[in-house]
């Protein structure tokens, strides 16, 4: 997986690309820990190019939102291409993460 961190103001926005699974959770938990302990407590993952999620995957996004509302920021998700958005309503997860259709609705969201 390949996650490139940019800043907008106060806002870490992380894109991600490739598979989210058992292999990439740990490098996407390191990286949004990073982004907590010296960017921003606000933090918006785009999954445009996610292109395969599994268990793992979800239970890091949902470990990574534990963190954050343990440091008191906001995460929002992005860009779900129809398949991974398929997962998350299927899961139910889609009723807890903020997940918006594109980064400028996630960002105006703050």
């Amino acid at each position: 997986m390949d996650i490139q961190k940019r800043i907008d103001g106060d806002i870490a926005i992380l894109s991600l690309a490739g598979r989210l699974d058992l292999t990439s959770a740990s490098s996407l938990k390191e990286a949004s820990k990073n982004v907590l302990s010296s960017d921003s407590k606000k933090m918006v993952l785009n999954l445009s190019d996610v292109d395969f999620i599994n268990s793992s995957g979800l239970g890091a996004l949902v470990s990574i939102l534990k963190e954050v509302r343990k440091s008191q920021g906001s995460m929002k998700l992005t860009n779900l291409a129809p398949y991974v958005k398929e997962i998350f309503d299927i899961t139910q997860l889609s009723n807890i993460f903020d997940i918006f259709p594109d980064e400028n609705q996630a960002l105006s969201s703050f």
